[in-house]
């Protein structure tokens, strides 16, 4: 198995009702996430997630703290995936589609909506809503701006 590392950001929009997800186009059906992806060889998981985040909707982003850590292990692609989740907050840019071959609409969704999308266990339903967050340290700097 391969292993293969994913940040997502939680972005919420002013009044923390709604938070930001993509549809992305799959194989045989779309389906959404969180924005975000694969971290690339010689990428840390802050420059992952804003790189990510500005290639799927066009904005530009700072980093908080890191919401949820989970895995999943993907038999039929031999990977074993870990996600991070960060809180992010919308710094620039504009919400656009920039490469619609790979996704098919932005939309801010209800939180309880999205909550669906990632996977967030029955038993911690609402837990997106209070967006706690530990810091994620970089080679020993803090970066939790939230």
């Amino acid at each position: 198995m391969k292993r293969v590392d994913v940040a997502y950001v939680l972005l919420f929009d002013e009044q923390h009702e709604k938070v930001l997800m993509v549809k992305n186009k799959g194989a045989n059906s779309s389906y959404y996430t969180l924005p975000g992806g694969a971290v690339e060889a010689g990428e840390t998981l802050e420059e992952a997630a804003i790189r990510e985040v500005k290639e799927e909707t066009g904005v530009d982003i700072e980093i908080g703290g890191l919401s949820t850590v989970s895995e999943a292990f993907f038999e039929e692609r031999g990977h074993h995936a870990l996600f991070f989740t960060f809180t992010g907050k919308i710094v620039g840019g504009k919400i656009e589609i920039l490469f619609p071959d790979e996704i098919e609409e932005i939309k801010w969704m209800e939180i309880d909506e999205a909550e669906t999308y990632m996977y967030i266990p029955e038993k911690l339903n609402g837990y997106v809503k209070t967006n706690i967050s530990i810091p994620y340290i970089l080679r020993g700097n803090v970066i939790d701006k939230g």
